[in-house]
């Protein structure tokens, strides 16, 4: 490392109950893209924070190019030349992209200028947009290229990404590389957080891991196998998801000419979709964010309502029942957003627990709570999923994301559904955890649950399911054995080729 950029010497952060960094120490030079790998739960997004002046440290200090570096605010750490691109996005769907860019602007210039700079910045890094276009209309790769402009219209020394490939197709994050090399080779420093290790040895020239707060290492990624890396990440070897022989049952799910709208002005419609899964099966749904996935979940888990006979429960029409009702009867859903939809986030884990397990667990007697039965069936939930939490009293969005996600697939898991649909069950979860979440969804297969798994992340798709098949502007494919099935294939299913037709290419 020729140049240091930002120096961290000691940086420790506590909240009640959880040191999140403890002594934190390392370095990040001129033009290098430094990793920052570690479990959910281990302290990154803290310390990502302490850098862009979101959270302030108790103790340890920052050094920016030799100099004292304490941002008060994100606005200081932008002036400083410290810029972030977030897991999740914060844009406004009803506006433009110039206009999101706009708001994220200390004094932004005349729209007609800024759109002029929107396309100049754009087309040099590859990232081409139309500051124009409403972000409604947007992919979610092409909105995460409004937040990368967003960014690079700063100029930043450093560009600080959290999980930025979860939404992208390969083809998109090849593009997001090349970005990134272009920016490397300019001087432009990189904090890059990701639970995706392969491509961590691709891009990053240096990784620091952390566990349960503190470093615990660093090494050369391109030098270092993934699983090494992961097992750093855990302190113990990685279990790799066994997947039992298990004879399938009769039909649990029938979906048969299924249309819907989309409840979101910007949302994709269901068109004419069909669909069988048998006890004991896994269904792997693909395809690029934002062609039905959301809408599919939402007609499944009773959100939203269509023709009774469209939808069917062990052959009973379930179409038009809310989702209580398909709750009590076995049909158990865990959303994409966990904030918000999977879960309320200033509730507790406890009243969690109880917004979606009430019937099944019995935690309703003559309309009172069962407030002991609940906390019960949350400390079971965070045993047994091993949920990094103080307790069943902390508030959900007081978990890291991957926490949070193992306590919304526990509490669904372990009310032993007859029909288990997740979306995105995975994401930003680390490799642990991941396989121990694709663990329980074989195991539940094992038991007899039909499951339909709807995942942008292919490996895990091909990894635990028996059949795949895409959702493509609303459309899904004719389902196809995973055995055998080639990445060509499923570009393809992706791409929108529905129908027997793919089967021979």
């Amino acid at each position: 490392m020729s140049q240091v950029l930002l120096s961290l010497n000691g940086l420790t952060k506590a909240y009640p109950g959880v040191v999140a960094n403890d002594d934190i120490s390392f370095k990040i030079g001129v033009g290098e893209v430094h990793a920052l790998l570690g479990e959910n739960g281990a302290g990154k997004s803290t310390l990502v924070k302490m850098i862009y002046g979101l959270v302030k440290p108790d103790s340890g200090t920052m050094e920016l190019r030799g100099q004292s570096y304490a941002p008060g605010e994100p606005r200081a750490a932008r002036a400083d030349g410290i810029a972030m691109v977030f897991q999740h996005f914060s844009l406004f769907d009803a506006l433009n992209v110039a206009e999101n860019i706009a708001l994220g602007m200390e004094n932004p210039p005349p729209m007609r200028d800024l759109a002029a700079r929107i396309r100049e910045v754009s087309e040099t890094y590859g990232l081409p947009l139309d500051p124009f276009r409403t972000v409604g209309d947007l992919s979610a790769g092409e909105r995460q290229r409004v937040e990368i402009i967003r960014c690079l219209l700063q100029d930043p020394k450093l560009l600080i990404m959290d999980e930025p490939t979860s939404v992208l197709t390969p083809q998109e994050v090849q593009i997001l590389f090349k970005t990134l090399e272009k920016l490397r080779g300019e001087g432009t420093s990189i904090l890059y957080i990701s639970h995706k290790l392969e491509e961590i040895r691709t891009l990053c020239d240096t990784a620091t891991i952390l566990r349960l707060g503190k470093v615990v290492g660093t090494c050369t990624p391109r030098e270092t196998t993934a699983r090494d890396m992961a097992e750093l990440m855990v302190g113990s070897a990685l279990k790799t998801p066994e997947r039992a022989g298990r004879a399938l049952g009769e039909v649990a799910l029938d979906i048969s000419g299924l249309s819907a709208p989309s409840p979101s002005a910007f949302g994709t419609a269901l068109k004419n979709v069909h669909l069988t899964v048998q006890q004991g099966e896994i269904v792997g749904i693909g395809g690029v964010a934002g062609n039905g996935q959301e809408e599919l979940l939402g007609v499944l888990s009773g959100e939203i309502l269509t023709e009774a006979g469209a939808v069917k429960l062990l052959g009973e029409p379930i179409g038009r029942m809310g989702p209580a009702a398909r709750r009590a009867l076995g049909l158990l859903t865990a959303p994409e957003e966990r904030l918000g939809h999977a879960a309320a986030p200033d509730m507790s884990l406890t009243e969690n627990a109880l917004l979606t397990g009430a019937v099944r667990e019995n935690l309703v007697s003559n309309g009172f709570l069962k407030w002991g039965a609940a906390r019960e069936f949350a400390e079971r939930i965070i045993e047994a999923f091993d949920v990094r939490t103080p307790g069943p009293e902390n508030a959900a969005r007081s978990l890291s994301g991957g926490n949070l996600q193992k306590f919304v697939i526990g509490r669904e898991v372990l009310q032993g559904p007859k029909v288990l649909v997740v979306n995105q069950p995975t994401w930003g979860v680390d490799a642990a955890a991941a396989a121990a979440i694709r663990q329980a969804l074989l195991d539940l297969a094992a038991e007899g649950t039909a499951v339909v798994c709807i995942s942008q992340d292919l490996d895990e798709l091909m990894e635990i399911a028996d059949r795949f098949a895409a959702l493509n502007e609303g459309r899904l494919s004719t389902p196809r054995s995973t055995t055998g099935l080639t990445v060509e294939e499923i570009g393809l299913m992706m791409g929108g080729a529905h129908g027997m037709e793919v089967a021979h290419v």
